[in-house]
Formats: structure tokens, C-alpha cells, sequence
């Protein structure tokens, strides 16, 4: 008779790599051929495993940090609450006009006109001057780099005619990208009762811009650009550090307080952090520094399962050979806090033993990835190899030794 099986197997040098991520089965996830960027939405609001909390005292009304390549929220502090986003909803101006690109509606020599409404824009400014005509490029970098209200008004109503079309444009996209806590009226991100976002829809945004448009996602780390004579630096902090930082946008309003989405890359790594409602631009740098340090020193990404993996040997009865690799479909690739990546185990279930026939990718049991009490996941326990049918005299003995309980079969040997 078939008995249930319970084998532990140690994981005991999980590879740390920095390739990009194997597939890793989780609930709600979505597979496409366009970088899998859809999938990380689902994930990040129906993640496979929660990490258990480290301890992190730093200020910020509202935090996330996220690591993009395993979808893992690392940190979270009151993250799908909608605040005022100030500059940092520029992200979506910057997404639009991209799109735009990206679909061939407008080039990059493509020239917007200034009207008297843009040029006119108080705050952060490129310096337009209305009646001109600007390149679509030299615009982004107005708003990318300078962070310029008047280059997002030119390019909202060149665009979609005017900023109210192009913020009810920005609120259909934001559907489309899964950001279901945000909702845009105007194009700069000053102050309106209806224009708010949370920290983690800023994550998913700043994700979807690396994803959709890796060709001008350099523009985030450029840090300095001059119009009309008039040179201005970029205001991310993290891009004058040596901390591997590639973007993305400040903001600042007396409501919002000092905030920042931001990524950074380091041996093959990288991060998201957003934030808000700190008190000063020297608090900002501080904050944004150890929130990406306290990523990079408390996690570690691993590879912990490849694909194909052997995990265990089993018993086959009534089948041509006496047992059966079984092991993982899929490999993965995970983000654990450091302090837990040597706990790291498999433990595979199954009944044994498995009837013949049996064909290389049968789902013939499960198994479970634990660091010490935390489980991480549930993923499908696969045949390796094909295993024949036996001939009828070969399945007879079989049968009849089960029956009298005297059967031997070989005992689960654990591939180490």
C-alpha cells in the first residue's frame, strides 16, 4: 500500500546570483512576453510569502521598500494609504509622454508649443518662455532633471489639448498599470484635493518605468541640465552618493512634507524606495540613504531551487525501473533577511510508492520552502524521468507482495 512521505532536504549553499529572476509560482501571477512587468502588480498585492518584520525605527509618514526582481516587499509602512504625492506624480507625466513615444505618435524632435498658462506655472520651473517651441526630448529632461511644472503643462496639453484631458489620460493609465490608490488632476503634482497616490502604487510606477522604457530610463540619473542658459542639478540626494542610485523623483509640498521614490543597483541587485512627509531636504538624504543601506545589509537574494533540481528518489511500483527522480519544475529565485537564508530547507511530500506509469512532469506531490518556522511557499513536486508500465507478470508479483504486506520497496533517498 502507498504510504505518505515526508522528506526534509537542506539547503545548505544557496547560489546568490545576480541573473534576472527564474519564474517563481505565485497566487495571481500573470506570465507575459513584454518583461513580465504585469506580473509584479498582481504580486505585489498577492504575495506568495509575507517577510517577517525587521527592525527598522526611521521616520516617514508612509514608506515601502521594495526589491523588484523577486516582487518582495521588504519593508511597508502604511503603504496603500493616499496622500499628496507633489512631484513625484511627475512619474506619470514622464510614463505618458514615453508611451507616446514608445507607440509612435510623437518623436523626440517632435515640438510643443508654451502657452501663456504653462509659462506662467509657479514652483520648480524649466524656464519657458510662451510662444516657444520645444523638442519633446529636451521637455522630458526639463521635467525629468529640473522637475519643471511648466514643461509637464506644455507637454499635457500637446498631448491631449488641454491638462484636464491629460489628467483624466493619466487616470485610464493608472488603471491599466494596476495603480489602484492613485488618481491624478493635474499634470505637476501641486496641490488639488483630488490628486493623491500611495507609496506602493509610486513603486509599481517606478517598476513600469524601468520595464516599459529601459532606453531612456538613464535620463534618472542624469544630474544636471541647462535651458536657456540656465543650468539646474537634479534633486535626488541619492545620485551624489556611491551608492549604486539610477532615479527617480523628489517632491516636496507643505502637506506632503519631503518625499522621494527611488531605485538603486548594487552587484546585480536592486531596490525601491518610496517615501513621504519628512521635515527637511538634509532628512530626505538621511532617510533615503539608510532605507537603500538597510536593504542591500539586511536581505539576500537567492537562487535557492533550479529548475529541474533533483530533491528526492523515490519508490515506483508495477513500473520497469524501482524508482523515480522527483524534484522542482521551476526554479526561483528568492529575497530572504540574511539572517534566515541558512535556515533555508525543502521539504517534500508525497506517496510512495508512485504507480507506473509515470511521465517525466507529472505532478506526483508538493513541496515546501521553510526558513526556520516561516514558511515561504508551496510549489509542484515533479517527475524528473519517464518511467514505463511494467510487463503483466512483473505487475502480478507487485500486486500480490503489496497484498501480503510483504513488499520492499527502496526508501526515499534525499538528493543532496
Amino acid at each position: 500500500m502507498m504510504k505518505a512521505q515526508l522528506c526534509i532536504v537542506k539547503i545548505s549553499h544557496p547560489c546568490q546570483c545576480p541573473e534576472r529572476r527564474l519564474p517563481m509560482p505565485c497566487k495571481g501571477r500573470k506570465h507575459s512576453k513584454d518583461g513580465g512587468i504585469r506580473a509584479l502588480i498582481l504580486s505585489l498585492l498577492l504575495i506568495a510569502f509575507a517577510l517577517p518584520a525587521l527592525a527598522l525605527d526611521i521616520p516617514g509618514r508612509q514608506i515601502i521598500i521594495l526589491d523588484p526582481d523577486t516582487d518582495t516587499i521588504l519593508f511597508e509602512r502604511d503603504a496603500d494609504k493616499p496622500v499628496p504625492p507633489a512631484s513625484m506624480s511627475k512619474l506619470m507625466t514622464i510614463y505618458m509622454v514615453l508611451d507616446a513615444l514608445k507607440s509612435g505618435r510623437i518623436t523626440e524632435d517632435s515640438k510643443f508649443s508654451v502657452s501663456e498658462k504653462a509659462s506662467k506655472m509657479g514652483g520648480s520651473k524649466m524656464f519657458t518662455r510662451e510662444g516657444d517651441k520645444i523638442r519633446v526630448i529636451d521637455l522630458l529632461r526639463g521635467i525629468i532633471v529640473q522637475s519643471g511644472n511648466d514643461a509637464c503643462v506644455v507637454v499635457a496639453e500637446g498631448l491631449a489639448g488641454s491638462e484636464t484631458n491629460f489628467a483624466k489620460r493619466m487616470n485610464e493609465k493608472a488603471q491599466e498599470l494596476g495603480l489602484q490608490n492613485s488618481r491624478f488632476a493635474n499634470s505637476s503634482g501641486l496641490p488639488d484635493d483630488g490628486h493623491y497616490m500611495s507609496v506602493r502604487d509610486l513603486a509599481i510606477l517606478a517598476e513600469h518605468l524601468r520595464e516599459d522604457f529601459p532606453e531612456y530610463f538613464p535620463m534618472f540619473k542624469e544630474t544636471e541640465f541647462t535651458w536657456e542658459d540656465i543650468r539646474q542639478t537634479n534633486r535626488n540626494p541619492l545620485l551624489y552618493m556611491d551608492i549604486g542610485a539610477d532615479g527617480l523623483k523628489t517632491g516636496h509640498t507643505s502637506e506632503a512634507g519631503y518625499c522621494l521614490t527611488a531605485t538603486a543597483e548594487r552587484d546585480g541587485r536592486r531596490v525601491v524606495v518610496a517615501f513621504t512627509g519628512l521635515d527637511s531636504k538634509k532628512q530626505r538624504e538621511v532617510v533615503a540613504r539608510q532605507l537603500v543601506d538597510y536593504a542591500f545589509r539586511e536581505f539576500v537574494q537567492l537562487t535557492p531551487i533550479k529548475e529541474g533540481q533533483s530533491l528526492v528518489r523515490v519508490a515506483v511500483s508495477e513500473g520497469t525501473s524501482p524508482t523515480i527522480l522527483l524534484g522542482a519544475f521551476e526554479g526561483m529565485r528568492l529575497t530572504l533577511p540574511s539572517r534566515d537564508a541558512e535556515k533555508l530547507e525543502a521539504r517534500t511530500s508525497f506517496d510512495s510508492p508512485i504507480a507506473a506509469p509515470i511521465r517525466k512532469g507529472d505532478v506526483v506531490g508538493q513541496y515546501q520552502l521553510v526558513a526556520g518556522s516561516q514558511t515561504i511557499g508551496e510549489y509542484p513536486l515533479v517527475a524528473l524521468e519517464d518511467v514505463a508500465r511494467a510487463g503483466f507478470f512483473a505487475r502480478t508479483i507487485d500486486n500480490i507482495s503489496i497484498m501480503l504486506g510483504i513488499a520492499e520497496f527502496p526508501s526515499p533517498e534525499i538528493i543532496d
